[in-house]
């Protein structure tokens, strides 16, 4: 999940002091009064380095990557049936790319905020730097919908996307890109490919615009996102304490990559 392009002109962030701090600001505002229970609607997605951006991997292509976005889904399509038979739903096709590394316009995000720490504490080199977890409202980035996309959300009682729903209005990117003048972002939840898409309460973002930047639209929505910095200081701890709650790459990686990972990590000595 991380990323390392810096924004600018974002919203200035809130610093977690502590670690109970932390918890304070990931899990504000999670108090529905309607049901009397804590039910955020919030997206999180966690940075090894603080001020990091929400680039997506498709941008790394090139200055023509919009162009080359078609060709990559559809060739990723015609080689992986065989391997991974999905429905026609370009939008799980798309999902699965994102999960196995082709570059594509989707972020990854998740619905748990300790899914989140993980990934802005999980990569030693960056320890002793500051990190950072984006929290998006997307009950409110919901708001910049189409009509039509937001009566589907209204009429399935849900905040987020499954293929279906989106396939209803668009059956492919460039379908997607007609239904609005400007772009808008929305949230996409992914079928349970394998162990680690549901491990990892995953989630993923996406714009209607293959060259709009989604920090870029956030900042001009200022109300429906925040960012909270964890210091170096503070890294380290965070850490230790995700491991003692086994939230660490054992599990959120199942196999035996994840094994190994989490073992060079955790007896990997402090500097």
């Amino acid at each position: 999940m991380d990323e390392t392009t810096t924004t600018s002109g974002a919203s200035p962030p809130a610093v977690a002091g502590s670690w109970a701090e932390l918890g304070e600001l990931l899990f504000e505002g999670s108090w529905d009064a309607s049901l009397r229970r804590h039910r955020p609607t919030r997206a999180f997605r966690g940075n090894g380095l603080a001020g990091a951006g929400l680039a997506t991997t498709l941008t790394r292509l090139g200055s023509d990557y919009a162009r080359k976005e078609p060709h990559l889904v559809r060739n990723f399509r015609k080689y992986a049936y065989p391997l991974s038979p999905l429905d026609e739903s370009v939008w799980n096709w798309l999902a699965l790319a994102q999960h196995h590394g082709l570059p594509t316009r989707l972020l990854d995000w998740t619905f748990s905020p300790f899914v989140a720490l993980h990934f802005a504490t999980s990569r030693l080199e960056w320890i002793e730097r500051d990190g950072e977890v984006w929290s998006v409202d997307f009950g409110r980035t919901n708001l910049d919908l189409p009509e039509a996309l937001r009566r589907t959300l209204a009429a399935e009682g849900s905040q987020v996307f499954s293929g279906e729903m989106l396939a209803r209005h668009a059956r492919s990117l460039r379908e997607l890109d007609a239904l609005a003048a400007k772009p808008f972002a929305l949230f996409l939840e992914p079928p349970s490919l394998d162990e680690r898409i549901v491990n990892q309460a995953a989630l993923f973002s996406l714009m209607s615009d293959p060259v709009a930047r989604f920090d870029r639209w956030l900042e001009a929505h200022p109300e429906a996102y925040r960012r909270v910095v964890i210091p170096a200081a503070l890294k380290w701890e965070v850490r230790d304490k995700l491991d003692q709650a086994n939230v660490n790459e054992r599990v959120l990686f199942p196999g035996l990559d994840g094994l190994s990972r989490w073992l060079t990590r955790y007896y990997t000595q402090r500097p």
